[in-house]
């Protein structure tokens, strides 16, 4: 049994994801920990609301709630909306946590005592009209590298660029909208990131199994142009984790708090802190899947994140666990992605733009949406969502496919046999030629799913489900019910037997169907079909089985029309 430690990237509180967001890294994420989770593995997988920074307190002003009410609220919703899309996390916890401030002032400390951090006079962007210093995502303007025209204070999220406020073109408040700003000095720490340069690059050599994309984004950082910058790691605002050095205050540091991409990955450690702290188990209990010296030199660690965040993952979180000194786990493998884009524009959060996560469950169940997502994600390139593929994709996957297989076994077996599986004789050379089929395609689904080729093994999980409709019609059951009962009863009591297989290989990607599948067997034993020969027997003969209601909905043109309509936003 292997431990398999998962951390998704953590979604900012600012408000409600979109499906952009949900497969960028929290729906791959849950993927993984379930197939694991199937093959007995044991797994940790966390993730947690990313509550400081500008994001936070720009969304609480709008909301015109306390930032402290107003992230405590989005927290739940965010939980609620998991929940509703079966994500099955270990612990989702809250980056404002105690556990997070005390780890991420513990991290302050230990850098500063080993020569990482250093104190720094810098010109800062001050709003005269907002009578305060606008730090990160309190500018906005236009991106120097690529001329988006809403570039963030810290980051483009067009072309990913990092960016220091003072860069961007015309720059504005993002509080009033003042372009009256002028530059000032500040005193701020900074992790001595080009330190690390060297060693963070033997790192990154090292993973050779890496995502192109991933390697070639943190390579991109270390090496073009000046190479790996420093990096300024507090930030003038009032909500956050104060800064300290360690326990001790940080002398001209008292009005300040930490920059949210140095606490928010430190919270990986510390939501783990709080599940074990909530569970009462000990500091060991979170020490093993966390320090090398406490047992973590054998967990496998991966985490999930949209291309956006490799940076700060592949540099800048590194370097805060190495320069620490201390003996912490660093990722073993970073699955990455493209964008997911929306109907010939862009998903967008502050634009309110394309199908959020709460939209899209009031449409229809998860594992519509999950399936969809899953299938198309954006691994190697961007992808694009659209209604006439999301309908075209459920309506012959879901419903023609794997839908039309359950009805038609269960049903059939019902009205000639009753509601339990019949005993029957099926032609061994028929049986065989099924098995060694199935036995090839689900040994290439769990490769590929070993692999994190999800596409792959999406394809490859769909395949298995056509080759029980083309068993059907093989084998027709239903014409040698005619002529040989028996004959009928051993093709369905092999096709009652697949479903149990279908529910087990496809748990990491519809997970409430898989349950209603089991439940209509009648089973809950979810064994991986390791030998597909041993599963096509696992159910006897007069076991009680009942016909489960219509799995998928085929949407019609109508619905795709309005629900296009719907959603249609703004374009770019």
């Amino acid at each position: 049994m292997a431990r398999i430690l998962i951390t998704s990237a953590i979604p900012y509180i600012n408000g409600v994801k979109h499906l952009g967001n949900l497969i960028g890294s929290q729906l791959p994420a849950d993927l993984y920990a379930r197939y694991n989770r199937l093959r007995g593995n044991e797994v940790m997988f966390i993730c947690a609301t990313d509550e400081h920074g500008t994001p936070a307190e720009l969304a609480a002003a709008k909301a015109k709630q306390p930032i402290e009410q107003f992230c405590a609220e989005m927290h739940k919703v965010q939980i609620k909306l998991s929940e509703g899309f079966n994500l099955s996390f270990d612990h989702f916890g809250r980056s404002s946590s105690d556990e997070n401030k005390k780890l991420t002032q513990y991290f302050a400390g230990k850098l500063n005592e080993n020569g990482f951090i250093k104190e720094v006079n810098e010109e800062q962007i001050y709003s005269n009209a907002d009578k305060r210093f606008l730090p990160d995502r309190y500018v906005e303007g236009i991106c120097p590298e690529c001329n988006y025209e809403n570039a963030r204070g810290d980051q483009c999220e067009n072309c990913t660029k990092q960016l220091n406020p003072i860069e961007l073109i015309q720059p504005r408040s993002a509080i009033s909208g003042s372009e009256d700003l002028e530059i000032r000095k500040t005193k701020h720490l900074y992790l001595l990131q080009s330190k690390l340069k060297d060693e963070l690059d033997r790192w990154i050599k090292s993973k050779t199994d890496w995502p192109i994309l991933t390697t070639s984004i943190a390579q991109k950082w270390l090496h073009d142009g000046d190479g790996l910058q420093d990096r300024g790691i507090t930030r003038d605002l009032n909500w956050g984790v104060p800064v300290k050095d360690g326990d001790k205050e940080w002398p001209g540091m008292e009005d300040k708090v930490f920059y949210v991409w140095f606490d928010a990955p430190i919270e990986y450690i510390a939501a783990t802190v709080e599940y074990t702290n909530k569970l009462k188990l000990g500091d060991s209990a979170w020490e093993r899947w966390w320090r090398t010296d406490k047992g973590a030199d054998d967990v496998h660690y991966v985490q999930f994140m949209g291309k956006d965040n490799v940076p700060f993952h592949t540099l800048s979180f590194p370097s805060t666990l190495i320069g620490s000194g201390d003996p912490w786990k660093l990722v073993d493998y970073i699955k990455s992605f493209n964008y997911l884009n929306y109907d010939g524009g862009q998903f967008s959060t502050s634009q309110g733009r394309g199908v959020f996560m709460n939209q899209a469950l009031e449409i229809l169940p998860s594992d519509y949406w999950r399936w969809w997502l899953l299938s198309h994600v954006p691994e190697n390139s961007d992808s694009e969502f659209t209604w006439e593929n999301f309908q075209s994709s459920i309506n012959k996957d879901l419903a023609d496919v794997l839908g039309n297989f359950v009805s038609r076994v269960t049903k059939f077996c019902r009205s000639k046999f009753g509601e339990s599986i019949p005993k029957g004789k099926l032609d061994h050379a028929v049986q065989q030629n099924l098995v060694n089929d199935l036995q090839k395609q689900v040994d290439n689904y769990q490769a590929h799913m070993e692999a994190l080729e999800i596409r792959k093994a999406a394809y490859e999980l769909r395949k298995i489900w056509v080759a029980g409709n083309e068993f059907l019609q093989k084998t027709e059951p239903w014409a040698q019910f005619k002529t040989d009962p028996k004959a009928s009863a051993g093709i369905l009591q092999v096709a009652i037997n697949l479903i149990r297989i279908y529910a087990i290989l496809s748990e990491p990607f519809i997970p409430e169907t898989s349950r209603k599948l089991m439940e209509s067997l009648n089973c809950d034993d979810w064994e991986w079909p390791r030998n597909v020969d041993l599963g096509l027997r696992k159910l006897p003969s007069k076991h009680s089985f009942s016909v489960p209601d219509v799995l998928f909905k085929k949407i019609s043109d109508d619905e795709r029309d309005a629900m296009q309509e719907k959603f249609s936003g703004t374009r770019n």
